[in-house]
């Protein structure tokens, strides 16, 4: 039995305290904020109700895994409930339409909206992303990584190498099988789910729209902080234990491997093991010593682009919006001047400096849940543009005077441009920027997603499950195999089979 230390208490530090627990170790959870959850955070003012991170689940397998592996089926302990549609769209010209909940409906329904020919081509192009998801599944998202070998791994079949098209982007291998280019600005939001540029990022992340609509996306009724919180219980229940306002200030390493932690406060706690669920920046950066073993992984680092951030508002809304899907997603008629804005420079010259978007993407989540509003008559919306990190100094300043409620007041009338305009409707409004990202989850510049994807080999120089440090794991988004709940909690996995049962 080994004694471990999970330094943060996001998703996948309590899905790696879950597996370990279960594994017969000595686990203990150090959270540095009052509650759990990390990015999965909760909100709520006078009977309105918000998520205040990720809106849905994909690949349901993942969890149902973790929770078989731990105890008890996740059906026993948390409802899922698939979404239909998935998503509407509303496009810059007028048109809209809604992606069904079921694969095999959206054919149709992208040929009776934005015109016929609409459906085959994006059914074409998930048929490329099918074969993208078996070629990589096994090799890549469940596997530790393993720097150029993991590559040479996917390169043994040079058919799967051919499918999985190293070296294009999301962007080019949406031109070669889209003519619409509505449905390549709906290709290119992808991107963003790992916080990139869809003219850099690998083709692979094509991967992520087929497994949102082959395998559904999902809510949690209540929330999805409703997640953490019963991968939390499960842990306890595990014989983990879990200390919150405990916030980690250094990993001990003594005799070239991990031997510990000391917290802000002085106190040490003696591991064998340590997993951090921490940005691995933060890690690498400021809680190893600067003599550790750790060239390859600081190095790194310094060689990828950071993911972009999120400026997020929570409206509580008086009334209802008929016909308002669970997720709205409102484009903007050049939606390429949005990743110049978030990455600096007009296409790849990287000449012109980071800015807040000026006619963003909105991304509107309004879960038809009693549990997120005070009556029948209210709604609560979370709604997210892309967003520049925080960087005084050398990029944008959030903390600016006037900058954040200027910025909230540009979006809420580029909705009402967009044909949602809530203004008179607002009862109140909470605006959270990269700034309050950063220091709410200790993640530099409030990064969502660690490292972007943005190159052929980004992935592949995302920090590794096991570091060079004996003893030194890392989960979460800013490890391999990346950001997303699913991915974060097959790190977790990953991690705890490097590890090994007591």
């Amino acid at each position: 039995m080994a004694r471990v230390v999970v330094i943060g208490a996001g998703l996948g530090g309590l899905a790696a305290a879950a597996r370990l627990a279960a594994g017969g170790h000595e686990v203990t959870v150090l959270e540095q904020a009052p509650q759990i959850g990390g990015k999965l955070g909760w909100y709520a003012r006078d009977g309105h109700g918000f998520d205040t991170g990720p809106s849905l689940i994909t690949l349901p397998q993942v969890f149902e895994d973790l929770f078989a592996a731990t105890g008890d089926p996740l059906s026993t302990v948390l409802p899922l409930r698939r979404l239909d549609p998935a998503v509407a769209y509303r496009f810059a010209d007028g048109t809209t339409t809604a992606v069904p909940g079921h694969r095999e409906a959206i054919a149709a329904r992208l040929d009776a909206d934005l015109g016929p020919g609409s459906g085959a081509q994006w059914t074409a192009l998930l048929t490329r992303a099918e074969a993208m998801w078996r070629a990589t599944e096994q090799p890549f998202l469940r596997s530790p990584l393993a720097g150029a070998m993991t590559l040479a791994r996917l390169a043994r079949n040079t058919a799967d190498l051919r499918t999985i098209a190293p070296g294009r982007t999301l962007r080019g291998l949406g031109r070669h099988h889209l003519t619409d280019p509505r449905l390549r600005m709906l290709l290119d939001r992808y991107a963003t789910y790992s916080g990139s540029d869809p003219r850099l990022a690998p083709a692979a992340l094509l991967t992520v729209p087929y497994a949102e609509q082959a395998f559904g996306s999902w809510y949690v009724p209540g929330g999805l902080r409703r997640l953490p919180e019963a991968v939390a219980d499960r842990a306890v229940e595990r014989g983990a234990v879990l200390r919150t306002e405990a916030e980690v200030a250094e990993v001990l390493v003594e005799g070239g491997r991990v031997t510990g932690v000391r917290l802000a406060d002085g106190e040490v706690l003696r591991a064998d093991v340590v997993v951090c669920n921490a940005d691995a920046t933060t890690l690498y950066r400021r809680l190893l010593p600067a003599q550790a073993p750790a060239r390859g992984p600081r190095a790194a680092l310094r060689r990828v682009t950071p993911s972009s951030s999120g400026f997020v508002l929570l409206l509580a809304l008086r009334g209802r919006t008929p016909g308002l899907a669970h997720h709205t997603v409102l484009f903007p008629a050049d939606h390429t001047a949005e990743f110049d804005a978030l990455f600096g420079g007009r296409g790849r010259r990287g000449n012109d400096p980071k800015r807040p978007v000026a006619d963003p993407t909105v991304y509107i989540s309004a879960p038809d849940d009693p549990a997120t509003r005070p009556d029948d008559d209210s709604e609560s919306w979370f709604v997210l543009v892309n967003a520049p990190r925080h960087e005084p100094g050398s990029g944008v300043d959030w903390t600016a005077d006037g900058r954040a409620e200027a910025y909230a007041d540009l979006v809420l009338a580029r909705m009402a441009a967009r044909g949602l305009d809530v203004r008179d409707r607002v009862r109140w409004r909470v605006v959270r920027t990269p700034a309050d990202l950063e220091r709410e989850t200790a993640s530099p510049g409030g990064s969502i997603y660690g490292t972007s994807s943005n190159g052929a080999r980004a992935a592949f120089l995302r920090p590794a499950n096991a570091s060079p440090v004996p003893g030194l794991f890392l989960v979460g988004g800013s490890a391999h195999p990346g950001g997303g709940l699913p991915l974060v909690t097959l790190s977790a996995e990953i991690v705890a089979g490097l590890i090994g049962p007591a």
